[in-house]
């Protein structure tokens, strides 16, 4: 099964355009968690503070609420009176229901906000908002893709032990993740492949492991047009595996030149350059917590105006 990317930002647009928000900032802040693919609900709960002869006399309704952090946010100005009343309100809701989280939030605190769900790894000297389209897959959503992956290929191998291979380098948060999302034994091991113009792909760090007879899977960061995984597949299999699969966890499909057969897909997505949990240009964003598609002026001209590859990954 493969997981098609979805919710691209013009429909998460279009979704915010069609709540009535009661403030700008509100609509901004809806703004801001959608570009970095975290899901929120607008004022979905109301919680009584102050009761009398039974009846509810005040309640707080925090402006946001974010499922996958289990987090209530309520959004303030600078306005001193307006701090003053929330700030009270915040601390009584806390008092009466202790199991609710909840932040008071300035526009400042956007950013450090972000840190709190691991994006804190963004680093805005080397890589400037401004230079990011879109975030394309979210760290929940990664990590939820990946443990589906554990479970199917446990699945899969039911009384049976596997080899995981890597290539070098971008496989490996992908792959640390996904090996322990597998429940089956296995052990690890890596190649690392040199590129040249002239002589084309070659090994330049070869495994350690001997696997003959042994259940191999392949893991890949990316798959592009295949010619460089077919290569590989070739190479492995001189070496006579009980069986050789391939775990992908992004796949530009529409890129592909030589069919490749590639068992387990994390996400299909469209032919754009994109960087993160892993994936690199110029070795740089690898630690980004997201996977998110670069501006097409940050990549395109090596100073030179020449297309860029790096790694495995070629600009459009």
């Amino acid at each position: 099964m493969t997981a098609e990317v979805q919710r691209p930002l013009a429909a998460l647009e279009e979704r915010t355009q069609r709540v009535r928000f009661a403030h700008p900032a509100e609509a901004e802040f809806a703004a801001f968690l959608d570009f970095f693919r975290i899901a929120w609900e607008y004022e979905p709960h109301s919680f009584p503070l102050r009761w009398q002869d039974g009846r509810v006399v005040e309640q707080f309704t925090p402006d946001f609420y974010l499922p996958e952090q289990d987090l209530y946010v309520e959004l303030t100005t600078m306005k001193q009176s307006l701090v003053t009343r929330k700030h009270r309100k915040v601390r009584r809701l806390k008092e009466l229901y202790p199991h609710v989280n909840i932040v008071l939030l300035y526009r400042k605190d956007y950013h450090e906000l972000l840190s709190r769900f691991g994006y804190g790894s963004v680093d805005i000297t080397s890589l400037r908002p401004e230079q990011i389209e879109r975030v394309l897959l979210s760290p929940t959503e990664i990590q939820r893709r990946v443990a589906e992956l554990g479970r199917q290929i446990s699945e899969d191998y039911a009384g049976e032990s596997l080899v995981l291979i890597g290539v070098l380098k971008g496989i490996t948060f992908f792959l640390a993740d996904l090996a322990r999302a597998i429940t089956r034994p296995l052990a690890i091991d890596y190649l690392q492949l040199s590129r040249d113009l002239r002589e084309g792909v070659a090994i330049r760090k070869d495994l350690d492991l001997d696997i003959s007879g042994k259940h191999v899977l392949l893991v890949e960061d990316i798959v592009n047009t295949g010619l460089t995984l077919d290569f590989i597949l070739r190479t492995l299999r001189e070496r006579n595996p009980a069986s050789i699969e391939v775990c992908a966890l992004l796949d530009k499909a529409e890129r592909r030149l030589v069919p490749v057969p590639v068992k387990y897909v994390g996400f299909t997505i469209p032919n754009e350059f994109v960087v993160g949990y892993g994936l690199d240009y110029r070795e740089l964003y690898r630690n980004l917590p997201f996977i998110c598609v670069l501006k097409r002026e940050v990549y395109e001209a090596n100073g030179h105006g020449q297309h860029v590859v790096t790694g495995r990954q070629e600009s459009p």
